[in-house]
């Protein structure tokens, strides 16, 4: 089961990432943009996804398009929520207690490269490219 404390973990190797605590909880952005926040069951979230986002813990992070937001929905309707509001949009919610590790770190990645400066996605891929190279030649 991923926690914010993972979701936590994946951000501290964003660059430019930082976590602020919002009336809804924790969120994260990157240079002012918001990219993965913890989900709150406000009063204009439909009552049956309200009902989920009080009884667990529950994520958005904001996507490229809203057609992927779709698919993920139709790929795996016991992770991904259906809409929640139009604010923010594209964007996508799901449930941690549900979400595959590996998926969930790509997601929160994804997220932060949507809203991240052309510079920061250039440093972010060439620490990748450095880790990759340092950890083939070992």
């Amino acid at each position: 089961m991923a926690t914010l404390d993972d979701l936590r973990a994946v951000a501290a190797r964003l660059p430019g990432s930082e976590e602020r605590a919002t009336t809804g909880g924790a969120a994260w952005f990157v240079r002012n943009k918001l990219y993965a926040w913890e989900c709150y069951p406000w009063p204009s979230i439909p009552d049956q996804v309200r009902a989920i986002v009080a009884s667990e813990l529950v994520v958005g992070v904001k996507i490229a398009d809203a057609d992927d937001a779709l698919a993920l929905r139709e790929m795996e309707p016991s992770v991904f929520l259906p809409a929640t509001t139009r604010w923010g949009e594209p964007k996508i919610a799901f449930r941690m207690a549900a979400i595959d590790p590996g998926h969930f770190a790509e997601l929160v990645t994804e997220a932060w490269r949507v809203q991240a400066p052309n510079y920061l996605r250039r440093e972010f891929d060439a620490s990748m490219t450095r880790r990759s190279s340092s950890s083939g030649s070992a």
